[in-house]
């Protein structure tokens, strides 16, 4: 394994870096998530333009840049430390991966080089608040509750009765990022009823006659959230669907039912898991430096803070969390089935941090304004959607056999 980065990958982050710096201060971001995309659409047609940002992982032949995964990894560490608000999170870490895996030639061919080019976002609809448990990130995503395993709940599926191949689909969908604003919707629903029930991926446009999309308040404003309704939506099945889940291999490209959608989600995971825990390295990375700045210069005492043994060994605790976090990211790029460790350690590390800056900026730190409590929703809402931390963990352990005792290791 050589861990060194590449000339290109270290121009790539200062290039990002140097933009983000002048148009993503504090006050720019608080400004971006009040309008009503919630995110700075200027900036992100400067990031897609100049950098190629959405299509970072997208191959060449449908217009993206051709890189791989980690180079996704690698910027994502950099919108992490300025808290961005932006569609590429939903866009190129869950939808593209799953476009790419599930979609028929035309699908791809069609959709992904508007999304590599900025022009077109998307996002990933998944019922009921079981994101993390649909990409397998704190349980296994085998067909049931999550999606509303068949019964009522969730979204629902059928197929449309004038035989043109078409779909209906009737439910709810809460907290779907970027959900008011993207104009292309990845549906998780089900079809088939209980007893031959299979969840299913299906497009479903902006313009679609009974989608209706709701902005929701949430937590930290720089992950916005929708509500969706849907009610007899046509949508389009995302692959082609093989009418039963034993005929859909786990790596087949088009498979469109079954086993073949939910090791899609799963692989979408894992890389999506390696994305935000870069995000968040960096976001705790940055809360860090802000930090070490202001006890440098606050005095107390007749002295600087930062210069009392009891906060320098409390940044020293800091420090390490965010470099083991910051490894963990780097290791989950370069071998993705680490993600969710990776995001478990990431995310630790990020509300510790959050939690530190905010006691360490004394009286004016607790007040709801200050700009270190960015940070802290953001680490308290990313553990909400993709966590908890020890379920991460939990989850990990279980399928690494860590729990798994001689006897049963000899069944298997």
């Amino acid at each position: 394994m050589d861990a060194a980065f590449t000339a290109e990958q270290d121009e790539m982050r200062r290039t990002l870096r140097e933009i983000l710096g002048k148009r993503c201060g504090p006050d720019e971001v608080k400004a971006a998530v009040r309008t009503a995309a919630g995110h700075d659409g200027e900036l992100w047609r400067q990031l897609a333009q100049q950098l190629g940002l959405p299509g970072i992982a997208v191959a060449e032949e449908y217009g993206g840049v051709g890189c791989t995964p980690a180079d996704l990894v690698l910027a994502c560490e950099e919108t992490g430390r300025v808290l961005l608000p932006s569609p590429l999170l939903a866009t190129a870490a869950l939808a593209v991966p799953l476009i790419t895996a599930l979609g028929t030639d035309a699908q791809r061919s069609a959709l992904l080089p508007p999304l590599a080019a900025g022009g077109l976002t998307a996002t990933l609809a998944v019922p009921g608040p079981a994101l993390s448990t649909a990409l397998a990130l704190t349980g296994d995503n085998a067909p049931g509750d999550w999606a509303g395993g068949g019964r009522a709940g969730g979204v629902q599926a059928r197929a449309g009765a004038d035989g043109d191949g078409g779909w209906r689909l009737y439910g709810e969908v809460a907290q779907v990022l970027d959900g008011h604003s993207a104009p292309l919707l990845l549906v998780a629903a089900h079809t088939g009823g209980f007893a031959r029930s299979r969840t299913l991926l299906f497009l479903v446009r902006e313009d679609a006659p009974g989608l209706v999309r709701s902005r929701q308040t949430t937590l930290d404003e720089t992950r916005p959230q929708a509500r969706i309704q849907l009610r007899d939506t046509p949508a389009e099945l995302l692959g082609a669907d093989t009418g039963a889940d034993a005929g859909a291999g786990a790596d087949t490209p088009g498979a469109g039912a079954g086993v073949g959608v939910l090791a899609a989600l799963a692989a979408t995971g894992r890389t999506a898991a390696a994305v935000l825990a870069a995000e968040a390295a960096g976001a705790a990375g940055q809360a860090l430096a802000r930090t070490v700045e202001y006890v440098r210069g606050r005095e107390q005492f007749g002295r600087p803070v930062g210069s009392f043994q009891a906060v320098k060994h409390r940044l020293a605790d800091l420090y390490v969390q965010v470099q083991a976090a910051r490894s963990a990211a780097y290791y989950a790029a370069w071998d993705p089935r680490q993600g969710g460790l990776a995001l478990a350690q990431a995310l630790e590390a990020l509300r510790i941090t959050a939690g530190e800056a905010i006691q360490l900026h004394g009286g004016i730190g607790f007040t709801w304004e200050h700009d270190a409590h960015l940070y802290f929703k953001r680490a308290a809402a990313d553990e909400l959607l993709f966590g908890p931390v020890h379920r991460l963990r939990a989850h990990a352990a279980h399928h690494a056999g860590l729990f798994t005792t001689p006897q049963e290791k000899a069944v298997v």
